[in-house]
């Protein structure tokens, strides 16, 4: 068997209904919608979360938390991924970008973090540095300079 030759199991797919196709369908003129009432008009229907008039359950459990409108956000990347670069190279957020290292540069720019051995000297321009990746850097011969 090959993926073109995929077939649902028979049986398995229904065909849609056709509503609104005359009366010797069985969904002719009122289409299924019935005679009156607010959901047999066009556009007719309540909002979603409207439960009748009862408090909604979004209004009735308690609200928690904030969000940190001042938090700080870093594409991450670990020493251990700069491997990749031959000795004496120079990296900075866009090569790691290019190489696919980081998928974006979030807004407050890349944080190193030190998890991993790193073995090549590398010169690593970034926003941030943890202690731990500063000092793998700088045992294997390399550079770091903040941006």
């Amino acid at each position: 068997m090959k993926l073109h030759e995929l077939r649902p199991a028979e049986g398995a797919v229904k065909n849609r209904k056709r509503l609104g196709r005359g009366t010797a369908t069985g969904q002719g003129k009122t289409s299924g919608r019935g005679q009156k009432g607010q959901n047999s008009r066009s556009g007719g229907g309540v909002r979603p979360g409207f439960e009748g008039g009862q408090m909604p359950i979004y209004r009735r459990l308690p609200k928690r938390g904030f969000t940190n409108i001042f938090k700080k956000a870093y594409s991450l990347v670990n020493v251990e991924r700069l491997n990749i670069f031959e000795n004496g190279a120079e990296i900075t957020p866009e090569i790691l970008k290019e190489k696919g290292i980081i998928r974006k540069i979030e807004k407050d720019g890349v944080k190193i973090l030190g998890e991993g051995t790193l073995e090549v000297n590398v010169t690593v321009k970034s926003q941030k540095f943890t202690k731990s990746a500063i000092e793998k850097i700088e045992a294997a011969g390399g550079k770091v300079e903040v941006i």
